[in-house]
């Protein structure tokens, strides 16, 4: 045998290799669940919670826990987290929307916390579609708010999609799972192999609700520039708020964030009457440039 030849079956038997465990084991390399006891409690200082279980049509049991705010409530965030750890370590966050008199649901996806089931997306989102169904039991729409941080910007994005929430909030989201591991193995077939592909960018048309997208530039793992482009997918619902010096797991450090929050959370939208402005003055060419 050719010694080129050998080495061409060498290298291809590698990749069909690689790209095996990489299709059984993403699930790994994503996902970072901490798992916790059926008899756990939880405890935050300072923070009035009570815990929920709700088992979905497959068996499956997803586990959350409601953060609620000392006044009266203008509403509920639904706040998908990241994909590491549990509520046990996230809920420390529900403050800053408490804080401003909203309630705050975090739930665990399946495998993480005391949340159980065989993980996928299509059960990740028809698990949080649940989810959703039973908040508009106890509350209208309009006082709903989905907040989705890193992993969970693409859930959030796909939900409010399919509903009709009062805004959508991203931290730090990606255009798509698939782009995101493209930058560290761009020589394999992802679109083949990724079982968690998440495309934020086509959900986001969909959405019909108003769109903030919260990014760092300083973001290493997902890229400010992942934003930018996001915010071009549906412009006219979206606003893009930089935190600069932001990292991906360090927003809530920043003043500016918190800022941000607040903004975005007592803002009341308020129609522009265009016709006084200057959206309709054109820069003259320099073809037609006249003295002023």
């Amino acid at each position: 045998m050719a010694t080129w030849l050998y080495i061409l079956i060498i290298v291809v038997l590698l990749y069909i290799a690689i790209s095996i465990a990489l299709f059984y084991l993403q699930d790994y390399m994503l996902f970072k669940p901490e798992k916790l006891p059926k008899d756990f409690e939880f405890y935050y200082e300072n923070q009035d919670i009570k815990e929920y279980n709700l088992e979905t049509r497959d068996g499956a049991v997803i586990n959350g826990v409601l953060f609620k705010p000392k006044g009266e409530s203008r509403g509920i965030v639904l706040y998908l987290k990241g994909n590491s750890k549990s509520i046990k370590g996230w809920g420390k966050f529900a403050v800053d929307f408490t804080r401003h008199n909203f309630n705050v649901l975090m739930i665990d996806y399946r495998g993480f916390g005391k949340s159980t089931g065989k993980r996928s997306q299509k059960a990740i989102k028809r698990d949080l579609q649940e989810v959703y169904n039973k908040i508009k039991e106890r509350t209208t729409e309009d006082r709903i708010i989905l907040y989705g941080r890193s992993l969970g910007s693409g859930f959030a994005a796909k939900l409010a999609s399919l509903n009709h929430p009062k805004m959508l909030i991203l931290d730090a989201p990606y255009y798509s799972l698939t782009k995101v591991t493209a930058r560290y193995i761009p020589f394999m077939p992802l679109s083949l192999l990724v079982k968690y592909p998440l495309p934020t960018y086509k959900w986001l048309k969909y959405v019909q609700c108003p769109i903030h997208i919260i990014h760092g530039t300083n973001d290493k793992l997902i890229p400010y520039k992942t934003s930018v482009k996001l915010s071009k997918v549906n412009p006219k619902l979206t606003k893009l708020h930089t935190v600069i010096g932001g990292g991906h797991k360090n927003l809530n450090n920043f003043e500016s964030y918190h800022k941000m929050i607040h903004d975005i959370l007592n803002a009341q939208p308020q129609d522009i009457d265009l016709s006084t402005t200057s959206i309709h003055v054109k820069h003259s060419s320099k073809k037609n440039k006249t003295k002023a």
